[in-house]
């Protein structure tokens, strides 16, 4: 298997620091709002990954975490006369539900800043001890000039950069130093320190985290292409002068943009997972996201969505239908040998994608062919590839409606209740009562559940376009 490496620039053989496991860190959300689909997009990504390499045979220990304070939480509640509190707790349930109904992994442990401040004072002290760091009235900084790799994940000269805008006046000693800890001022949170109270600087909590779950040295960390410069800048100076390796590959996707600018909050420009998906099934919405390579951009508009839902519906399609005539078929344990090429280079989801397609094309010839063993083998290597896609719809989450699809877990009851119209229908039909058959399909149809007359009997799917 070969990754992009950002710290190198170049596609790498990936080899894990343990034969058999995998440690990956992920830059999670900064709960100040609720999530749009452009936020996801980063966990989706990764939980692909995620499940490729379980599917290679690893062991993956995945560590996602939640920034639960920082300047835009504490500004919003002040806004809005609440705790802080009571702005990020919400906004982190709505990322959870939004993660869970797009059918991605939960992660194997998602820790909080706050709940890790020990942790933070613990590295602290390291970098003042080995004079890589420095408290000025109350706050403490990362002096930058004590690590000379200091800008080589961005590719940028220390002398080309300004002041990350962190800090107090003449508080720093250089301006392009960074803050790893915020005295307290009047009204917001604070925890003790031994250079006074205050709060965490956004960088260090990740280093922190990252050191308690996986370690001086771990094989990914992640997160979008935003973050390069300054906060994974940053986190690796921290990390490396207090002693650590830290990551051994950094991966970054790609962001979802609108009108050409990164879909984002302060914009204006965003679309929240909470009404995308009252408009579009959320397994389509993750076909459309988990599509494009991850290091592509992805330019939002619904014509582009429309063309996911007819994409993914053929998929659906063929999988009904072959279902019909050869009865239930469980995933392949191994992929297409060509699939499996595409993902080990470089998580290859378009070119993997392809073979998706080429299988149905060619399960869709077996079935007007007729030839049953043909199509149960082109069905089970396509939903044996779905599983690894996170796409199978015939596979939790999505059979059970536990990933969001509000119809799912009234699938039986819908199912019972249109069986019951085709036989009004087909009663109609045989006493040659044709008005009263048409009138029931059409009441069907105006319900958004589409009927198709086979040699096999009457089938039913429903109108897959929710808008």
């Amino acid at each position: 298997m070969r990754l992009y490496d950002t710290s190198t620039r170049t596609v790498r053989d990936f080899v894990p620091l343990v034969e058999g496991t995998v440690s990956i860190y992920l830059c999670g959300a900064t709960v100040q709002a609720p999530p749009h689909i452009g936020h996801v997009r980063s966990y989706l990504n990764f939980d692909v990954l995620r499940r490729w390499l379980e599917y290679r045979g690893s062991d993956v220990v995945f560590c996602r975490n939640v920034t639960d304070i920082d300047d835009k939480i504490i500004a919003k509640g002040t806004e809005a006369g609440v705790p802080w509190w009571r702005i990020g707790y919400p906004n982190e349930r709505a990322f959870n539900e939004a993660y869970d109904t797009l059918g991605c992994l939960r992660p194997t442990i998602e820790p909080r800043a706050t709940g890790h401040v020990p942790e933070m004072i613990e590295l602290m002290q390291r970098l003042i001890t080995t004079g890589h760091a420095y408290p000025s009235d109350g706050d403490v900084y990362f002096d930058v000039h004590s690590f000379p790799e200091y800008g080589a994940l961005s590719g940028q000269r220390l002398d080309a950069m300004r002041d990350q805008g962190d800090g107090g006046a003449g508080a720093k000693r250089d301006v392009r130093d960074f803050a790893l800890w915020k005295s307290a001022k009047p009204g917001e949170p604070s925890w003790d320190t031994p250079w006074g109270r205050g709060r965490p600087g956004w960088h260090l909590e990740c280093s922190a985290m990252a050191h308690r779950y996986l370690g001086e040295r771990f094989d990914i960390h992640g997160g979008g292409l935003d973050l390069v410069f300054p906060h994974h800048e940053n986190e690796i100076a921290q990390s490396k002068a207090a002693g650590d390796g830290f990551a051994n590959y950094w991966m970054h996707n790609a962001w979802v943009t609108m009108s050409g600018e990164k879909m984002s909050k302060s914009l204006g420009n965003s679309v929240l997972v909470s009404e995308m998906v009252k408009r579009w099934r959320p397994i389509v919405l993750r076909y459309y996201l988990a599509s494009p390579h991850y290091r592509s951009m992805i330019e939002y508009s619904e014509d582009a969505l429309r063309e996911a839902e007819v994409s993914f519906s053929r998929i659906e399609g063929f999988l009904e239908r072959a279902a019909e005539l050869t009865g239930p078929v469980e995933p392949d344990a191994r992929v297409p040998d060509a699939f499996a090429e595409a993902m080990d280079d470089d998580l290859g989801v378009p070119q993997a994608m392809a073979v998706v397609h080429n299988t149905v094309r060619e399960g869709n010839t077996a079935l007007a062919a007729g030839d049953k063993d043909a199509v149960a083998a082109h069905l089970g290597a396509l939903r044996g590839m779905l599983v690894v896609l996170g796409l199978d719809p015939a596979a939790e989450p999505w059979v059970s409606g536990d990933a969001g699809d509000r119809t799912g877990d009234l699938r039986h009851v819908v199912d019972s209740l249109v069986h019951l119209a085709l036989a009004q229908r087909q009663a109609a039909r045989e006493r040659k009562d044709y008005a009263a058959a048409d009138a029931v399909r059409d009441q069907l149809t105006a319900a958004g559940v589409v009927v198709e007359d086979t040699p096999q009997g009457p089938r039913w799917t429903r109108e897959r376009h929710r808008q």
